[in-house]
């Protein structure tokens, strides 16, 4: 059966077409995405502005038509941070439905949190024993954990890489007290996150999932994307914090020229770096 999944994120809105049947592994006939940033879309009450649902319009419209083209039984059509903390969500919901007919459905933070450590276990099955899922979006931050496909703890953070950038480091590059200050509220907001994922370890494998963490990857070393999935790529402590003090102190025109960073998330990159450091520091690990 051949079915389209459209995931609508904070910063990009992504189209993945797969042939797939029960008990199978699903194989990708399209990927299309569209760099949205729909969280910067959000006006001062927290609503998504015209501009951002227009596009968003246009881009979903463009989305299902393309899913049709290729055959697609089916279009499962999802939103997270953005749409989901949106004060105006239930319009926009409403306006996709019926000048579209796509049907998106909002997943609250800590559904978001157990599919992405689905789609982990999945992809590693069994054999990885206890597992921990770290997942840094535009929005938020998702992390679970557990030993069955369900994991036993899935937490869901306001501490996106594109929402605290906007919030807490707005200069390009942040300055030292905007660094400082954030990496205060992070340990904060961590700190009791961070009791509840240890209470459910130790762990045997810990994954990070999501384009903020494969950018960091590969700006330590890790294979680049042309290398296949399979390639095996390790994000380390000591690495990680190299590469955030490094890039805290470049200009977003100078990163968006490294190997491995994308135009579109060259200015929120710093923070995501500064994002995922916190992480490691506040669960311990290598």
């Amino acid at each position: 059966m051949r079915l389209g999944v459209l995931d609508v994120g904070s910063n990009t809105v992504h189209l993945l077409v797969v042939d797939a049947h029960r008990g199978g592994h699903p194989t990708p006939a399209l990927s299309q995405k569209s760099a949205l940033k729909l969280a910067g879309h959000l006006d001062s009450t927290g609503a998504l502005t015209e501009q951002g649902h227009d596009s968003l319009l246009t881009t979903i419209g463009e989305s299902a038509q393309a899913a049709a083209r290729h055959g697609c039984k089916e279009l499962l059509a999802f939103a997270t941070s953005a749409v989901r903390d949106a004060t105006n969500s239930g319009e926009v919901l409403d306006s996709i439905r019926n000048l579209t007919g796509v049907d998106l459905q909002v997943l609250t933070g800590p559904e978001e949190a157990r599919l992405t450590f689905l789609a982990a276990r999945r992809w590693y099955g069994w054999s990885a024993g206890n597992l921990l899922m770290l997942d840094i979006g535009g929005g938020s931050l998702e992390i679970a954990a557990g030993h069955d496909e369900e994991p036993e703890v899935a937490l869901s953070l306001p501490l996106g890489a594109g929402r605290l950038h906007r919030q807490w480091t707005p200069s390009d590059p942040p300055t030292a007290d905007q660094v400082e200050e954030l990496k205060k509220l992070l340990a904060g907001k961590l700190s009791s996150a961070a009791k509840k994922i240890k209470a459910a370890g130790p762990f045997d494998q810990v994954v990070a999932t999501s384009k903020t963490f494969r950018t960091l990857a590969r700006l330590t070393g890790a294979a680049p994307s042309s290398a296949g999935p399979r390639a095996i790529r390790t994000l380390t402590a000591p690495g990680l914090r190299q590469v955030a003090a490094f890039l805290q102190r470049m200009a977003s025109v100078d990163i968006a020229c490294l190997e491995g960073v994308s135009a579109t998330r060259a200015g929120q990159i710093a923070t995501g770096a500064l994002i995922a450091e916190a992480t490691v520091n506040a669960l311990g690990l290598e």
